[in-house]
């Protein structure tokens, strides 16, 4: 048996809802990392819909999770021992809360066909949605379900998408095999071929689609509403609930196509920048912890800017306009 540390949260909670008739099965995860609390207030915001009777399931099942990571979401930070959005998967001898989690987690994903994922970020930025690759048949994220992906993305009620997540991580993870991080198990995370692979990714490698909501800044009082409004609208647009499939809305998509780590703790940005800023080509970014710059290397976007991301990890991301959406109103 595991080695179970008794500071740990003992126990892993989800609410499951099924209705009469048949229809699609639906989970929807909050808290993944524990400081990220706008999914966990929408979920239960809509659980207590449900069991007072002002909301009501009329097909398929629900599956509720509020905490995804109870360790994290207790010390109210992004991870427990680990990032449990970065190496996603069934384990056979758990070492760290997170690897207990997914024990339970992956195999809940995968009695599903739907996810929506409900996160925030930390920096300043507006809402957007991460769809995952358009369909193809390559080695490292074959898909066919895209244009379902698209379909309920442009129902959300956010008016940015981005794509590109695990091919962009995955350079990354090549760079950090080559300069291992001085932290011997970050070190062997980042050597693992599956790092990166967080809830929308494995639910997508058993077979389903998955969408995830980055609901706006951390302590944006807009959040829960952006998150509680976004599970209303899967629902209506899944035929779930009796409302009307929302309107599709138009959306510009950014794809990620580079990311750069802090070296050291001491990097610095800049200035204060938001996600989808626009850098030009030799625009001063930051600067390394020895006062070295970091340019832009083309006329970009910065993603996910993360001032207090640790040596050894994603600092920054890139990502230029894609056309992918133009053609579809789905």
């Amino acid at each position: 048996m595991a080695q179970v540390n008794p500071g740990w949260p003992q126990a892993f909670a989800c609410h499951r809802y099924q209705a009469l008739a048949d229809g699609p099965a639906l989970i929807i995860t909050g808290a993944v990392h524990g400081n990220e609390v706008c999914g966990a207030i929408a979920i239960r915001r809509v659980m207590a819909e449900l069991e007072r009777g002002a909301l009501s399931l009329r097909a398929g099942r629900l599956t509720l999770v509020p905490v995804a990571n109870a360790l994290a979401y207790r010390l109210g930070q992004r991870g427990g021992d680990r990032n449990l959005n970065r190496n996603l998967a069934p384990c056979d001898h758990p070492r760290d809360y997170e690897d207990h989690v997914a024990n339970w987690l992956c195999p809940l994903l995968a009695e599903h066909q739907v996810l929506l994922d409900l996160h925030s970020f930390q920096s300043p930025g507006q809402p957007f949605v991460f769809l995952g690759p358009a369909d193809n048949d390559g080695e490292l994220e074959p898909f066919v379900h895209a244009a379902r992906e698209e379909a309920l993305a442009r129902r959300l009620g956010v008016a940015d998408a981005v794509d590109g997540w695990l091919s962009t991580y995955a350079l990354g993870v090549e760079r950090r095999r080559q300069a291992p991080a001085g932290d011997a198990r970050l070190a062997e995370l980042n050597a693992d071929p599956r790092y990166g692979v967080g809830t929308t990714e494995y639910m997508r490698s058993q077979g389903g689609w998955a969408l995830t909501l980055e609901c706006g800044r951390h302590d944006d009082p807009a959040a829960p509403e952006i998150a509680y409004r976004a599970i209303l609208n899967t629902l209506a647009h899944l035929g779930m609930v009796d409302a009307p499939d929302p309107a599709p809305q138009a959306m510009a998509l950014l794809s990620l196509y580079e990311v750069v780590d802090k070296r050291d703790d001491a990097d610095s940005f800049a200035r204060a920048w938001s996600s989808f800023d626009s850098v030009r080509q030799g625009e001063l970014i930051g600067r390394r912890a020895d006062g070295g710059p970091v340019l832009a290397p083309d006329d970009a976007r910065i993603v996910f800017p993360s001032p207090r991301a640790q040596a050894g990890q994603e600092w920054f991301y890139l990502a230029k306009p894609s056309a992918r959406l133009e053609n579809g109103q789905s």
